[in-house]
């Protein structure tokens, strides 16, 4: 008999825990082509802001050793053309969406959410506190303002809200405490790490803004340390993500207490990577009599060699 692969998280079922990450997926429709959407077990949206943003000017990403680097800039069509179409057609996809979502203050993610809140089809949203490619203070670097926009967002919300954090912070326990305390139904952790890279033939750097987020395999671990971190101290459920390429690295991730994970970098390589992660997950918790996969959520603590 296969592992049964459906995961609860916030409230909300899924037919399985790997989901796809904000900002390497489009809007999620686009990909219908190239692989089965309907066999994700959620399709997260890149994120969406009040107005629509052009993002950061050419060039936005650049390879670096065992990863990338962008800095694209929250590029959107803002949200009232997104529930226009975009929504429409994710809703016709048939797994759940989450919309993420960013603001330059909090009354721009209150009435952002506003809008979305009027719309069907929409299991969750997922608050981007943590962007490195802007020219400004990052959100989750304020912790009061942290809570507020949490609180602010959770007030209008018909949906579960989740938070994305930042690991560019001393405590990422601390900040998922923080998200915890103020509301957040979930975190996601987490965003890409700033970093930067030069061209040797130039010398000037490889992205337009210099610096950048850097996601990849090579920040995998640094990400599994967060989620353990956050797991230990926290009672609501972690999205884990962050250099995760292979469904051995999504049930890292799930060891270290995430119940369910989002692939990013791994999709851009090629859509069909969530489709192998998915049954690599699969395949690997019935070779060890798994029966579901919840049953290895934070077990790291437990089971030696669990995986």
């Amino acid at each position: 008999m296969n592992p049964d692969l459906s995961i609860e998280f916030a409230g909300i079922k899924f037919k399985n825990p790997v989901f796809t990450a904000s900002g390497t997926f489009g809007y999620g429709y686009e990909l219908a082509d190239l692989m089965p959407l309907e066999r994700l077990g959620a399709i997260v949206t890149k994120t969406i802001t009040l107005d629509p943003r052009p993002g950061n000017v050419q060039p936005r990403i650049a390879e670096v050793a065992s990863g990338m680097l962008n800095t694209i800039g929250l590029q959107n069509i803002g949200v009232k053309s997104f529930v226009e179409e975009p929504l429409d057609n994710l809703r016709k996809v048939g797994v759940p969406v989450i919309v993420s979502v960013a603001g330059a203050a909090t009354d721009e993610y209150v009435e952002t959410v506003e809008i979305l809140s009027k719309q069907s089809g929409i299991s969750a949203i997922e608050l981007n506190l943590s962007c490195p490619n802007l020219k400004k203070k990052i959100v989750c670097h304020d912790l009061p303002l942290v809570q507020d926009v949490i609180k602010s967002v959770k007030k209008i919300s018909k949906v579960p809200v989740i938070a994305k954090l930042s690991p560019l912070v001393t405590d990422i326990s601390e900040l998922a405490l923080t998200a915890q305390n103020a509301g957040a139904d979930g975190v996601t952790l987490v965003n890409t790490y700033p970093a930067m890279a030069i061209d040797v033939k130039t010398f000037k750097p490889k992205l337009s803004t210099i610096k950048g987020g850097m996601s990849g395999a090579c920040v995998k671990p640094m990400s599994v340390r967060c989620v353990y971190d956050a797991y230990q101290n926290t009672k609501i459920p972690v999205i884990g993500c962050g250099g995760i390429m292979t469904g051995k690295d999504a049930l890292e991730f799930m060891l270290a207490g995430a119940t369910v994970v989002s692939v990013g970098s791994a999709s851009l390589l090629s859509p069909k990577n969530l489709i192998k992660i998915i049954d690599e997950i699969e395949e690997i918790l019935k070779e060890r009599n798994i029966k579901s996969v919840k049953d290895i959520i934070g077990i790291v603590n437990t089971v030696k060699n669990a995986c």
